[in-house]
């Protein structure tokens, strides 16, 4: 079949897909709908921005840097939302008889169709305006425009193809699950860059720029610049940059479709090897103590690393501890008490341990017979915990005091926050067993439907209690900072917020411990819910 024969067969089964998608629910449509029109409202206000940025002296730079952000954006795009565009797996395409080139073309034709691509297409245009300059320039916008567009698009399918036995496998949900994370420590680094452009000007755009003018899709909008200034030797290369991307782009999508369509899928290969490999693997448990503590501490150190939403909450706590003090100290504006937020975000790791098990609590629940049984088993969960969190509080706590200079207020920070992390410990395994709740394993809900208030109640009630509980700590801080005498003393609190800490703990495991044994019932109801 030739290009031009299913480019338009092409073109309709995208329309299909779409409309049929809309058909199936009201609730769908109306979400379509509604993203669909904020999308063109936010595209129309970005082209008129654009176009009010014509003339200024950074405009350049602006546009430059949006456009490449603009690209960098479809790159990930295929990462975190696989299941945004049904298109996007070509393996569905297999037993049909068609060549990769051909098929390159319609399904690159096809992509051009849809929201993104008109947003896209807003931004280029608006880009263009803003620094084109005479009619020349202008001539070289059209073609720059095309050219962008088409390698965002080629760049999106690119990416999908090389990585979509990834994208329809487990670790691609569980990338999706995390794609919350990537939107948060954006917004922290956007907040950071905003802050430093509101306390300096456009101007400290331009040393990025000038380095992004040359990366494709952003070097088509800097060759329209170099043209309005006179430099056509260096918008010729420009051009010439982007369209070698493009076909540098085809050329790789179509190696990889080239090999999906020939090669087997590894899902269909023998896996017993791997299968035995794993069992096999024991390095983890001979590093843990033996018999029960040893088994739970295994067991949910797999959790983290295994089941989506218990990752998705432990990269974003990791993460979020780490940007929040570090961020605030590279802006000199931070305090090394700042490095307590990272014992904070890991210590709510502890609240509705069994919640984390969801319907699989059956299996632990058979296994406790008595406090005695309850107590091993919280205690080994928050070993795990302790296992990742005690080391890194302690090097977010020394990197935000290196960058701030401030070592003499060190063993204060360590000592308050490993005296938070015993009591959100202690708070959490309480917790755990009066407010258990259950975590649905299927969409980016983390509380199942109705039990919202118990959610509420034990992990912000758990934290406020927390805090009432380090209050001898932090007033202890207080008194030796005000003290005349006091700043030769502050080395105490290191060893008196560990001592406090471990003790809070060890207390709160001792109290849940009977309450766990007792309501096993109720929290095994609680947890399967959903």
């Amino acid at each position: 079949m030739s290009t031009e024969a299913i480019t338009p067969v092409f073109v309709r089964l995208k329309l299909s897909l779409l409309r049929n998608g809309l058909r199936q629910s009201g609730g769908r449509k109306a979400a379509y709908i509604t993203s669909a029109v904020f999308a063109l409202l936010f595209a129309a206000l970005q082209l008129i921005g654009l176009i009010a940025l014509r003339g200024h002296a950074h405009a350049e730079s602006v546009v430059v840097l949006a456009v490449a952000v603009l690209g960098l954006g479809w790159a990930v795009m295929p990462l975190f939302f696989p299941s945004g565009d049904e298109t996007l797996d070509p393996t569905r395409l297999v037993m049909l008889p068609l060549r990769p080139r051909p098929l390159v073309r319609a399904l690159l034709t096809a992509s051009l169709v849809g929201i993104g691509p008109l947003f896209t297409l807003c931004l280029l245009v608006g880009s263009v305006i803003a620094v084109a300059r005479g009619g020349a320039a202008f001539a070289v916008g059209a073609v720059a425009v095309v050219l962008a567009l088409l390698v965002c698009v080629a760049l999106a399918r690119a990416v999908a193809a090389a990585n979509v036995r990834l994208l329809t496998s487990r670790k691609g949900r569980d990338l999706a699950v995390l794609s919350g994370l990537v939107i948060a420590i954006g917004a922290q680094i956007v907040n950071f860059g905003a802050q430093r452009i509101g306390a300096s000007g456009l101007g400290e755009l331009a040393p990025a720029a000038g380095v992004l003018r040359w990366v494709p899709p952003a070097s088509a909008i800097g060759a329209v610049h170099a043209v309005g200034e006179g430099s056509y030797g260096l918008a010729a290369a420009q051009l010439a940059l982007t369209a070698g991307a493009l076909v540098a782009l085809l050329a790789l999508w179509s190696r990889h479709l080239t090999r999906l369509m020939t090669s087997p899928d590894g899902s269909t290969l023998p896996g017993a090897e791997s299968a035995a490999k794993e069992r096999s693997s024991t390095g983890l448990g001979r590093l843990l103590p033996p018999g029960r503590t040893g088994t739970v501490m295994e067991r949910s150190l797999r959790y983290v690393w295994r089941d989506p939403k218990t990752k998705a909450a432990w990269v974003t706590s990791l993460a979020i501890g780490l940007i929040v003090p570090v961020f605030n100290a590279w802006q000199g504006t931070g305090s090394v008490y700042f490095a307590c937020f990272a014992a904070g975000m890991l210590g709510i790791q502890m609240y509705n341990q069994f919640g984390q098990d969801t319907s699989a609590f059956w299996m632990v629940a058979m296994t406790i017979s008595s406090t005695r049984d309850a107590y091993v088993e919280l205690r080994a969960r928050a070993y795990a915990l302790l296992l990742i969190t005690l080391p890194y509080a302690t090097l977010v706590t020394v990197l935000t005091t290196a960058m701030l200079g401030d070592w003499r207020r060190l063993p204060e920070a360590l000592g308050l926050s490993f005296a938070l992390l015993g009591a959100m410990l202690a708070t959490g395994a309480w917790t755990s067993a009066r407010f258990p709740y259950s975590i649905p394993q299927e969409g980016y809900k983390n509380v199942a439907p109705g039990q919202t208030g118990l959610a509420w109640i034990s992990i912000f009630g758990g934290m406020l209690a927390a805090a009432l509980l380090c209050a001898p700590v932090i007033a202890l801080t207080i008194w030796l900072n005000v003290s005349a005498d006091g700043d030769d003393w502050t080395w105490l609190l290191l060893p008196v917020g560990t001592a406090y800490g471990a003790g809070l703990a060890a207390a709160g495991l001792k109290l849940a411990a009977p309450r766990t044994a007792r309501r096993l019932p109720e929290i095994l109801a609680a947890v399967s819910k959903g």
